[in-house]
């Protein structure tokens, strides 16, 4: 399709032994500032970028899944670097492994794309400062509401060929 190829980006870990490409633009993008992500994180808030697992391909490395337990009870596995344990993408307990939570921060271009949403923001840090250009929700949302129609059908299809 013409135009895909500027959404095709790649990353990777923090030792360089460990290489990814993104074969389509993302879902949907997440900032979420829930106590969770910020533990895991040790930062404000971590941002992923929601993919279909399938149009992520390792281009070099090799990965190690770590499950950690999540607030919903239903648990996520990060998939790491086996050599620096940077963490890469997420699975979590509904979408299991047909959608991966890319930690956009690995990308080459970090700044390639911003957020969709925030979420969890009761729990955000006090010193941030969130504009009204997307949408900010105290909580989780209903993906209807949110997400774009064109995504939802491509969730739909990654999470019913799983």
């Amino acid at each position: 399709m013409a135009g895909d190829q500027d959404k095709i980006k790649e990353g990777g870990c923090s030792c360089g032994q460990l290489r990814y490409r993104m074969m389509t633009a993302p879902l949907f993008i997440h900032c979420c500032h829930c106590t969770w992500c910020q533990r895991e994180t040790g930062a404000a808030f971590a941002l992923n970028a929601l993919i279909e697992s399938d149009q992520l391909q390792l281009l070099l490395g090799r990965t190690e899944t770590i499950p950690t337990p999540s607030s919903s009870g239903l648990g996520q596995d990060i998939v790491r670097c086996v050599v620096c344990k940077a963490a890469i993408w997420s699975h979590y307990g509904g979408a299991k492994d047909a959608i991966s939570f890319l930690r956009l921060g690995t990308l080459d271009d970090a700044a390639a794309f911003t957020p969709d949403i925030h979420i969890f923001t009761s729990t955000k840090q006090p010193w941030i400062e969130l504009g009204d250009t997307v949408p900010v929700l105290p909580e989780y949302y209903r993906r209807s509401q949110y997400w774009p129609e064109k995504s939802i059908i491509r969730y739909k299809k990654a999470v019913a060929g799983n």
